[in-house]
């Protein structure tokens, strides 16, 4: 065994050399991540531990089950492998090292017990291969965003040498065994084939240093973890932990952050966690329409505003050449210093990034260790709003909005001027009792290319049968693009007119065809002043029903092949995604799946205030034009169908601009919907 044999060569038990390298390893590993647990309380604090066995389930499924990684099939099955290799190569290694620490315990190595022995071959063996898989991967075909860093290539190599020196000390312990151990059929296999030949002695004493080296290199490992890009691995299962268990949930309210502590200790969290994969940036339509916003990035500035505020939480000073400042500094309008001296919101992360998020949650649905992109962008949002950082045109809308209660700065009266030409008066839901009081929203009931979209949704209700009222001038625009543009003030302000006026309403379910107003009355109006929150539909969701009951009668089919474009606040912040499929599958037409779709739906471009902004700088292309194309694109398919206003208008307009005006159109489900529920000729 180890012990006796290691003092033949130095002179010592086995036991003393592994004492004195188990605590230069652990003080190295615990010295690092207590300084920075130090830096992330010096957060905000925020609860994140409220249900806890749905937590719970969100680890086993995404830490032991690598669900979101197995989203991309080979090399999310090559890290599972990896992942669970290390899994029990870990537990190895505690066993071994108890072991070795205490010679007198009676237990054996871990490699001696059956189960343990078998394991370790066989995760060894398979993770050997989808190492050689992820190398591959990583230095012949690189995926786009993800750099080939030194660490990355030091922490493949640790992993390797951690692999093979098991499977070859297995190889040269079973090369001198009298009968093979049914146990250890790879070192079974290894034996002969390297260690032919090999004495007793000499196979004994490579297997002593092959423990050895596999000992010392996990011990180096683990010192080397805290400093190291694989931090994740440590913070990373906290993330998922302690990740939001509602989608796109924005921070509590703020003043807005520039400095550390205007972070949340959990927003922090999100730079230790990240992995640097780069799914979030190949996901994301900003980035990839050529803006500057880069989510891994982001990211990654925040991982350095927790890692360069560890020195000067250090008890013993840095040289004073090398003295790193603290990040407390912060400048006149209260923003960090970082330590080269730039502000971390404006320098390090610019402006043109934070404006150019369309807070379509694809980083976040994508990120394998549930890192927080929007509230992070919102926060810093909300900074620059405080020092009047944003452009005119935001400016002038949030002015509207703030005196008209909508963004196109039009009179309140004017809201229900789209009703006019209708064949009956929709009721006032604020004067007689309605059971569904339809909340329209600003583009539906402003914007003169939606006029007939709205009257063609009150007609199709109104043959349906429906019992429905909107809240006339009584109805503000929602507040949810307000609130993520950062001026949290103004969305709190639009909120209350709108719950005092619902509270004025008698109905029993909301219905909008609008999928920003659907969250935000859905999952961040707390009541309806009436001390309960409303049930909130989608009008998909309401058609799909009304068509299921019969209630709504479908009398021709639509001879068409279109495609559906899946809005990002009713698919990925709200999973709806089987109502709309369903309720255009009824009307007869043939439905092409574009293959970014559901959950991988790529955003139109109009979130988050974009829709309200001016094109950034260096854009390649718009969200939007690249959608319309990937539709265009799709065998047979004629029609571009949307379930939001503020797509129609998108993709209208990039139609044009793309030259697709002969050969794809947009039309709104509820034009499909009223074609297939008109009498048949």
């Amino acid at each position: 065994m180890p012990d006796p044999s290691l003092s033949m060569y130095l002179g010592v038990p086995g036991y003393v050399v592994l004492w004195l390298l188990a605590l230069v390893a652990f003080g190295l590993f615990g010295r690092r991540t207590f300084y920075l647990v130090r830096v992330l309380l010096r957060g905000r604090p925020e609860v994140r531990w409220e249900e806890p066995v749905r937590r719970v389930m969100l680890v086993v499924k995404n830490v032991l089950g690598q669900r979101r990684l197995l989203n991309e099939p080979v090399i999310g099955a090559a890290h599972f492998l990896i992942f669970w290799a290390f899994v029990f190569y870990a537990t190895s290694f505690f066993w071994n090292l108890i072991r070795g620490l205490v010679p007198a315990l009676p237990i054996p190595y871990s490699d001696q017990v059956g189960f343990m022995a078998l394991g370790l071959e066989m995760f060894g063996w398979l993770a050997l291969i989808s190492l050689i898989v992820a190398g591959i991967r990583r230095y012949v075909f690189t995926p786009e965003r993800l750099e080939l860093s030194r660490d990355a290539s030091i922490i493949l190599v640790l992993i390797a040498t951690l692999l093979v020196t098991f499977l070859l000390g297995d190889g040269a312990r079973a090369a001198v065994e009298p009968r093979p151990n049914p146990w250890t059929p790879v070192g079974n296999l290894l034996g002969p084939l390297f260690f032919r030949g090999v004495s007793e002695a000499g196979a004994q004493s490579l297997y002593l240093w092959m423990w050895w080296v596999h000992m010392a290199t996990v011990l180096g490992f683990l010192a080397y973890l805290p400093s190291s890009k694989h931090l994740h691995l440590l913070a990373s299962p906290f993330g998922v932990l302690f990740g939001s268990l509602q989608p796109g949930a924005m921070p509590a309210s703020s003043a807005g952050a520039a400095r550390l502590e205007d972070f949340t200790w959990r927003q922090l969290l999100s730079g230790l966690s990240c992995a640097e994969c780069g799914r979030c940036d190949r996901a994301c339509p900003a980035f990839n329409s050529g803006m500057a916003l880069s989510p891994k990035m982001l990211i990654h500035h925040v991982k350095e505003l927790v890692v360069d505020a560890v020195p000067a939480l250090l008890p013993v000073a840095l040289p004073a050449p090398a003295r790193i400042p603290e990040l407390g500094a912060t400048m006149a309008n209260g923003g960090t210093v970082t330590p080269q001296g730039k502000a971390f919101v404006g320098d390090v992360i610019t402006r043109e990034e934070l404006w150019g998020c369309t807070t379509c949650a694809s980083c976040m649905d994508r990120c394998p260790v549930f890192n927080e992109h929007i509230p992070l962008i919102v926060e810093m949002r909300r900074y620059l709003v405080s020092q009047g950082d944003i452009e005119s045109r935001v400016q002038d809308t949030l002015t509207n909005l703030t005196r008209y209660g909508n963004s196109f700065g039009q009179s309140p009266r004017g809201r229900t001027k789209w009703t006019q030409g209708l064949e009956f008066k929709i009721k006032d839901a604020r004067k007689e009792p309605v059971e569904y009081l339809w909340f329209v929203g600003d583009y539906a009931s402003y914007d003169p290319r939606l006029a007939e979209i709205s009257r063609t949704t009150a007609r199709v209700f109104h043959k349906a049968g429906l019992d429905f009222g909107i809240l006339y001038e009584g109805e503000q625009n929602s507040g949810n693009d307000v609130r993520r543009i950062g001026e949290e003030g103004l969305f709190e302000v639009l909120r209350d007119k709108n719950l005092q006026a619902l509270g004025k309403a008698r109905f029993d379910t909301i219905v909008t065809t609008d999928p920003h107003s659907y969250h935000v009355l859905r999952n961040e109006y707390p009541s309806n002043g009436n001390g309960h929150g409303p049930r909130v539909l989608h009008y998909t969701e309401l058609l799909d029903r009304l068509v299921k009951d019969g209630c709504l009668a479908l009398r021709r089919s639509v001879h068409a092949t279109v495609t559906y474009h899946d809005p990002c606040y009713l698919g990925r912040y709200n999973g709806v995604y089987g109502a709309p499929r369903r309720l255009i599958g009824s009307l007869g037409v043939s439905l092409v799946e574009m293959p970014r779709n559901r959950s991988t739906a790529y955003c139109c471009g109009a979130g988050g205030g974009r829709i309200w902004m001016e094109d950034a700088p260096g854009l390649k292309e718009r969200p939007s034009e690249s959608r319309v194309r990937e539709a265009a694109a799709q065998p047979g398919v004629q029609t571009l169908v949307v379930a939001c206003p503020k797509d129609l208008v998108m993709f209208q307009d990039a139609i044009k601009t793309t030259g697709l005006e002969k050969q794809l159109s947009v039309a709104d489900v509820i034009e499909l919907v009223a074609e297939a529920a008109a009498p048949a000729n």
